[in-house]
């Protein structure tokens, strides 16, 4: 995924990554969330979900202690990230802000 990961998150679309596990609890709430938000703005931000445990480097590399942790990417550069769960609501205004 290292590759991919670089290139998506270095593309000209902004793009909130999801940092989850399967075995987190909060991770499975904040799932329908994501879902919900990917429909409302799927053409607008590319919406993308790393499993910590299969993606060891790259949470690492960004430092990903918690999960759920989300992070908004725009040209490669982290411009919002939050650890928890995050409302649909807020998470629109932060991608509006970010677009």
């Amino acid at each position: 995924m290292k590759g991919n990961f670089d290139k998506i998150i270095n593309g000209p679309i902004p793009v909130l990554v999801d940092f989850h596990a399967i075995w987190c609890g909060p991770c499975k709430m904040q799932d329908p969330v994501i879902k919900e938000l990917a429909k409302e703005v799927g053409g607008q931000v590319r919406i993308i979900k790393i499993d910590i445990d299969k993606n060891q480097s790259i949470a690492q590399r960004y430092q990903v202690r918690g999960v759920p942790t989300l992070a908004i990417f725009k040209e490669g550069e982290i411009v919002w990230r939050a650890s928890g769960v995050q409302t649909k609501h807020g998470l629109l205004k932060i991608i509006k802000e970010a677009i």
